[in-house]
């Protein structure tokens, strides 16, 4: 059974010790990992039922914690990427030949998202580390907005879930490709 708590430098220590967690995002609760720690992401996608052709997304406090998984960006390219919106935004950005193909799945772009939920950035900040960040559910089922909702549907599989509140987002967030604007979420 998952470690629930309210603290965020607990979360932090579980992650930085290759634990896999669930913690609130802009609108759902996440499941989250660091993204360079192989074997978290490979229980992630078990848990979830994720197949490893689909890639997945990584959020960040700071485009400097995943710039080595890209390929170089423009100024107009990080002017997009930082900007604020009514709603979060996924970016598919290029990604470089350092980034983990178990990250990518069977594409060549990285989807990553500077995140505006004040808790997860501070999650990002005391892990000192990008996360790996998919919804809070296994394949096909509702995703969870709630501390007590991850605990019952996920809590005997994953080591620590962050009681703390999910943004004010309605949806999801979108998923919008860099290089042509085309939105596929």
């Amino acid at each position: 059974m998952a470690l629930l708590t309210d603290s965020t430098r607990i979360a932090a220590g579980c992650l930085r010790k290759g634990g896999l967690i669930a913690y609130p995002t802009e609108s759902v609760f996440g499941l989250g990992c660091i993204p360079e720690n192989q074997q978290a992401v490979s229980r992630l996608r078990t848990i979830k039922q994720r197949p490893a052709e689909q890639g997945l997304i990584l959020i960040t406090d700071r485009l400097e914690r995943v710039q080595s998984f890209l390929k170089p960006l423009s100024a107009r390219q990080k002017s997009l990427i930082h900007a604020r919106r009514h709603k979060p935004v996924t970016w598919l950005v290029p990604a470089s030949t350092d980034c983990p193909a178990w990250l990518l799945g069977r594409h060549d772009c990285l989807a990553i998202r500077i995140t505006q939920h004040e808790g997860a950035r501070k999650l990002c900040r005391q892990a000192e580390s990008a996360l790996v960040s998919t919804s809070a559910n296994r394949r096909g089922q509702v995703p969870a907005k709630t501390a007590t909702e991850a605990l019952h549907t996920l809590g005997n599989e994953l080591d620590c879930i962050l009681s703390a509140s999910t943004g004010l987002a309605r949806t999801v967030s979108e998923i919008r490709d860099l290089k042509t604007g085309k939105v596929y979420r």
